[in-house]
């Protein structure tokens, strides 16, 4: 990776820094998703470079990963799993992310698509919080606004669907037809009203940052558009609410 992907840390604050941590999970055999590596390391690389060079964040730079049940999960107040369609939690990991929610942490999730690929998910945050309902989050919610004035909920495909289809989200075929096509953003909120998990539904964030390199429509487009405001925003906000 070039240099500016690397920079250093003052060793008196080593631990004092944001990091962009992402989940190691397991997966089903059955339904369709991918895995908890997708779009990486580049989109990892990408997210804490913009994050290094457009805030006044201290950022741990690198491809920086952990699993639900490691004992230093707590240190990482913010991290990200991504295409949970398939998601399959251990009971030793529903038990990790309920303590790890309840003690402040917070997680968002993004490029999961459809109806099939939202049960999938839903169904597995039920065993973690059987008393919890998501909240769609409208466009007026203060998490798209609290850096940069977002006017509508970002949508945002694959570079491929976009490149060669002309398409601005991911079809998916269920009960023979199309899944809706809207974006969701939802929220699981604690007892006291605080969000910890933000779920980007119908939209694919990470390709923003993973290929914002390869094409500049798709840069201006999506990438510098949507893709990192709206990441840069959910940061903010968890670490301010």
């Amino acid at each position: 990776m070039p240099a500016e992907y690397f920079w250093e840390i003052n060793p008196r604050f080593h631990e004092d820094v944001f990091t962009f941590a992402r989940l190691e999970y397991e997966r089903h055999s059955r339904g369709r998703g991918g895995y908890w590596d997708t779009d990486s390391p580049d989109a990892d690389y990408n997210i804490a470079l913009r994050l290094h060079q457009m805030t006044s964040l201290s950022v741990r730079p690198g491809f920086n990963h952990i699993s639900i049940t490691e004992q230093n999960l707590a240190n990482y107040p913010f991290v990200y799993m991504i295409e949970p369609g398939r998601l399959g939690l251990t009971e030793d990991e529903v038990v990790a992310l309920r303590r790890y929610f309840l003690n402040g942490g917070f997680m968002m999730v993004d490029d999961f698509w459809g109806n099939r690929e939202w049960d999938n998910f839903a169904a597995e945050m039920r065993r973690v919080f059987s008393d919890l309902e998501w909240v769609e989050l409208e466009a007026d919610h203060p998490i798209f606004h609290s850096v940069f004035d977002l006017k509508e909920k970002p949508q945002m495909p694959a570079i491929e669907n976009y490149i060669y289809r002309g398409m601005t989200f991911e079809p998916r075929y269920s009960n023979g037809g199309m899944d809706p096509s809207e974006p969701h953003y939802r929220a699981l909120l604690d007892p006291k009203g605080r969000i910890m998990v933000i779920a980007c539904h119908n939209t694919d964030l990470g390709d923003g940052w993973e290929r914002e390199g390869e094409d500049e429509r798709y840069f201006r487009k999506f990438s510098e558009a949507m893709a990192y405001p709206m990441a840069i925003n959910i940061f903010f906000y968890a670490m301010t609410h």
